[in-house]
C-alpha cells in the first residue's frame, strides 16, 4: 500500500492475561476489542465501537467464573464510555462482526473506500490475534493483514523517541498539549483509543502532516525456498525451536509462528545422527523485530505440547538449510510442490517402481500422480554412487500429497516404505549428509593425547593384497565371514579380518581382509563377487561385494581418512563432520611426557606384527584411535589367541598407561588384563588407582603400570 488510505480504523486489543509490552505472551484469549474511525482527509472522528467476547472458561475454576461474571455486570452497569457496545460469543463471530461494522461504518461515511488499522504497537496483531487465530483454525479476514505501527509512524517525525519505549501516554505529550491534564490509564482500552485517535489527527495536521502510506503487512502463506551456503545470514534472525511434534512439519511450523514473517525457505527441521527429525527446527524471520517477537512465545503450546524458543545463529542456519548440490536446486528449483520424502527403499528401486507405487495401474487403489513424472523423484545417494534407500517426491497439491501419505507402510518390493511430508530445508539436510559428510567421524582422542606429531609410516605402496567386503549383513560374524570365504580363508594373514562398526558400535556391514598375496585377493574377487552367504539366506538375505583392495585404501577407511582417487567410501555413518569429537585435554605436561614415554613407543592403540610396506594408518600428523579395536578380530589361522612380543626396535623402559572412564560395575583386573591381552607383561607390575590402591569393585580412574616391552598407549 503507497497511497495515502481514505479512512484509519484505530484498534485496541485486550486478553485475560498480561497486557503492555507482554501482551500475548501468556496465550491468553482475546476479550475485547474496542476501535474508532479516523477520516484522514477530513480529519474527523467517527463512533467509538466496543466488542466484548466471552472467554472459553473451561479450564477455570467456578471461583474465578462467578468473579468474571461479577465483573462483566458491574461493566455493564457502570458503562464503558463506547458509543456501541456489542457481544460476541467466540472469536470467529468477533472478528466477522468486526470486519462487517468496519465495512458499514466506511460506506455509510461516503468519502472513500480504502481503510487500514493502526495499532499502538506490533503486539495487537502480530502476538494476539493471528496466534490465537491459527490456533483455532479460524480463517482472518482480510483486513488483518495490513495495519500501520502507530509508534513507527510517530517516529518518523520524532526521531528522537526509542520505539520501544513509546506508548500512547507519552506519544500523546509530545504532540497533544490539549490533553495533557487527562489522567489516561493504558489499561481502560476506551480512553487508550481516543488518545490514540487524538494521536493520528494530530499527526496528520500542520505542522507534521504525516502521510500514512507504508502499512506494515503479515504474511499470509509461508513459501518453501531453497538456501545456499555461500548466502549471508544474520545472526538476529534465527531462532532454534525445540519440543516439537516428530510429524510437524514446515507449515505446522510456519503456522506456530502466525502473524511473524518467516523468510522464503526459512524453516528448517534438523535431524538426529540416524537420519530422523530429533523434534528440534531452526526459523529464519525478516528482521530482528519479528525474531524478538517470536523468542516471545517460549513455551507456547502446538498441540498438547509446549515448543521452547531460543536464539540462535545464522551459522547454524546455514548448516543445516544450506546446500550446495545442483541436482536438488534443480529439483527444488519448482515452487508451490509438496515434498514428500520416502524411506527404507529397496537399493535396486527405480524411478519406474516409484511412480507405480504411487500410480498402480490395475486401479485398486487410488492414485496420486507425482509431478513432473521422473523428474520428480529425487533418490538420495553415498558419495561412492550407492542408494540409501531414501527418495523425495514432487506432488502438484496439497489434495495429491494427502493422499500419498495414505499409502505409509506400504510394500513396494518385500520391504514397507515409511512416508513423511519433506520440507526444501530437510531435502539439503539430507543430501549433505550422505554426500558430502564422513561415513566414519573423526574418532575420539586417544587415551593419552601427548602423543608427538612425527610420520612414523613408510610410504604408501600400491600392491592390492587386501579384501572388502562390503554389503555383509549386520548379523554376520567372523565365522560366518571364514564360511563365506571358503578355500581362500587359509590365505588369510594372522588377524587379518577388521570388522568395521559405525559411531554406535554396531556392524557397519564392511570388512576388510588382509591376504596372503595380490593373486589370491584378486581370485576370491571375482569367484565371490556378489555372492550370497550361505548361512544366512532367507527373506532378508543379500549379496556381499568383494574388491580387492591396497593396504594404504583400507588403511584409510579403518582410520577415518579419505583421498580421492582410491574408489573406496569409509562405512556407511549418518553423523555429520560438526559431531565430531573434540580433542581431549592434555593428561600429562610435554616435558613430562617426553621423560616418561619413550620417543616412539607410544603409536599403536592396538599394536599387531605387520610386514614392512603396510601402511595402516594414513600419513599425517593427527593419529586417530584404530576402529578395529572395538571390535576383537580373531585370526584365519592359527586360530588361538597368543601373545606376540613387540619388536626390539620399540622397546623402553616402560612407564604409565592412564585409562579413565572405566565402569563401576566392570570385573576390575579380569577387565584391565583381557584389555591389554597380546602384550607382555611382568606378574609383579601392578595396578595403581589415583587415590590409593585399587580394589577389584572400584576400577575407575586407574593407572597401569607399564612394562618394559610395552608400546601401548
Amino acid at each position: 500500500m503507497t497511497a495515502q488510505v481514505d479512512y484509519l480504523a484505530v484498534l485496541f486489543t485486550a486478553t485475560s492475561g498480561a497486557s503492555g509490552e507482554f501482551l500475548g505472551s501468556d496465550e491468553k484469549e482475546l476479550v475485547q476489542l474496542v476501535w474508532q474511525l479516523v477520516d484522514v482527509k477530513n480529519k474527523k472522528l467517527g463512533r467509538l465501537h466496543e466488542l466484548l467476547i466471552k472467554p472459553d472458561l473451561s479450564d477455570l475454576t467456578e471461583e474465578k467464573e462467578e468473579e468474571d461474571v461479577v465483573e462483566e455486570g458491574a461493566e455493564e452497569e457502570n458503562g464503558s464510555g463506547a458509543d456501541c457496545v456489542t457481544t460476541a460469543a467466540s472469536l470467529e463471530e468477533a472478528l466477522n462482526q468486526f470486519h462487517l461494522q468496519l465495512t458499514n461504518d466506511v460506506n455509510s461515511a461516503g468519502a472513500g473506500t480504502s481503510v487500514c488499522l493502526c495499532t499502538d504497537g506490533q503486539l495487537h496483531i502480530r502476538q494476539v490475534i493471528h496466534p490465537e487465530a491459527a490456533s483455532k483454525n479460524i480463517l482472518v479476514p482480510d483486513c488483518f493483514y495490513s495495519f500501520f505501527d502507530l509508534r513507527k509512524e510517530f517516529k518518523k517525525n520524532f526521531p528522537m523517541s526509542d520505539l520501544k519505549a513509546l506508548n500512547a501516554y507519552n506519544m500523546s505529550e509530545c504532540t497533544l498539549q490539549c490533553i495533557t491534564c487527562l489522567h489516561l490509564l493504558s489499561e481502560i482500552a476506551v480512553q487508550q483509543v481516543q488518545t490514540m485517535a487524538s494521536i493520528v489527527l494530530a499527526l496528520l495536521s500542520e505542522p507534521t502532516c504525516l502521510i500514512f502510506s507504508n502499512s506494515d503487512r503479515v504474511s499470509e502463506k509461508f513459501e518453501s525456498g531453497t538456501c545456499s551456503k555461500m548466502e549471508k545470514v544474520c545472526d538476529n534472525m534465527v531462532i532454534r525451536a525445540r519440543g516439537l511434534p516428530w510429524q510437524s512439519s514446515d507449515q505446522d511450523i510456519a503456522r506456530f509462528f502466525r502473524g511473524l514473517n518467516i523468510a522464503k525457505g526459512g524453516v528448517a527441521l534438523c535431524l538426529n545422527a540416524q537420519g530422523r527429525r530429533n523434534g528440534e527446527a531452526l526459523v529464519r524471520f525478516v528482521s530482528e523485530e519479528h525474531r524478538d517477537l517470536a523468542l516471545q512465545r517460549h513455551k507456547h503450546h502446538m498441540g498438547n505440547r509446549y515448543i521452547e524458543v531460543y536464539k540462535a545463529t545464522g551459522e547454524d542456519f546455514l548448516k543445516i538449510a544450506g546446500g550446495t548440490s545442483n541436482e536438488a536446486a534443480m529439483f527444488l528449483s519448482r515452487e508451490d510442490q509438496i515434498i514428500v520424502r520416502m524411506r527404507g527403499l529397496p537399493f535396486t528401486a527405480t524411478h519406474e517402481q516409484v511412480l507405480s507405487f504411487f500410480s498402480p495401474e490395475d486401479g485398486l487403489k487410488e492414485t496420486c500422480p507425482v509431478s513432473g513424472g521422473k523428474d520428480g523423484i529425487l533418490f538420495v545417494h553415498y558419495p561412492d554412487g550407492r542408494p540409501t534407500g531414501d527418495a523425495f517426491v514432487l506432488f502438484a497439491c496439497e489434495e495429491h500429497a494427502q493422499c500419498a501419505l495414505r499409502k505409509h507402510k506400504e510394500i513396494l518390493g518385500r520391504r514397507y516404505i515409511e512416508l513423511f511430508k519433506s520440507t526444501a530445508a530437510e531435502v539439503q539436510q539430507v543430501l549433505n549428509r550422505y554426500s558430502s559428510a564422513p561415513l566414519i567421524p573423526v574418532a575420539p582422542a586417544p587415551l593419552v593425547s601427548v602423543l608427538p606429531a612425527m610420520s612414523l609410516l613408510p610410504p604408501p605402496g600400491g600392491l592390492r593384497d587386501c579384501l572388502r567386503l562390503r554389503g555383509l549383513p549386520y548379523a554376520a560374524t567372523i565365522e560366518d565371514i571364514l564360511t563365506f570365504l571358503g578355500e581362500f580363508a587359509h590365505d588369510i594373514r594372522p588377524h587379518g579380518v577388521h570388522m568395521v562398526l559405525n559411531q554406535q558400535g554396531r556392524p557397519s556391514g564392511d570388512c576388510f581382509i588382509q591376504m596372503a598375496s595380490a593373486e589370491r585377493a584378486l581370485q576370491a574377487s571375482q569367484r565371490l563377487h556378489k555372492h550370497v552367504m550361505s548361512g544366512l539366506r532367507g527373506a532378508n538375505s543379500r549379496y556381499v561385494e568383494v574388491f580387492p583392495c591396497s593396504a594404504e585404501e583400507m588403511g584409510l577407511v579403518l582410520m577415518g581418512g579419505s583421498r580421492s582417487g582410491t574408489g573406496l567410501s569409509p562405512p556407511p555413518c549418518l553423523s555429520p563432520p560438526s559431531y565430531s569429537f573434540t580433542p581431549a585435554p592434555h593428561v600429562l605436561p610435554t616435558e613430562a611426557a617426553a621423560a616418561l614415554y619413550p620417543p616412539i613407543g607410544q603409536v599403536l592403540l592396538a599394536p599387531r606384527p605387520l610386514p614392512p610396506g603396510h601402511a595402516y594408518y594414513p600419513n599425517t600428523a593427527q593419529l586417530y584411535m584404530n576402529y578395529t579395536a572395538y571390535y576383537p578380530s580373531p585370526p584365519g589361522s592359527p586360530t588361538t589367541v597368543g601373545f606376540f612380543p613387540s619388536p626390539p626396535s620399540l622397546s623402553s623402559q616402560g612407564g604409565l598407561v592412564r585409562m579413565p572412564g572405566l565402569t563401576y560395575n566392570s570385573n576390575g583386573v579380569k577387565d584391565l588384563i583381557n584389555a591389554v591381552q597380546g602384550y607382555q607383561y611382568a606378574p609383579e607390575d601392578g595396578l595403581l588407582h589415583t587415590h590409593g590402591p585399587m580394589h577389584a569393585h572400584d576400577p575407575t580412574r586407574t593407572l597401569l603400570m607399564q612394562p618394559k616391552e610395552w608400546v601401548c598407549i
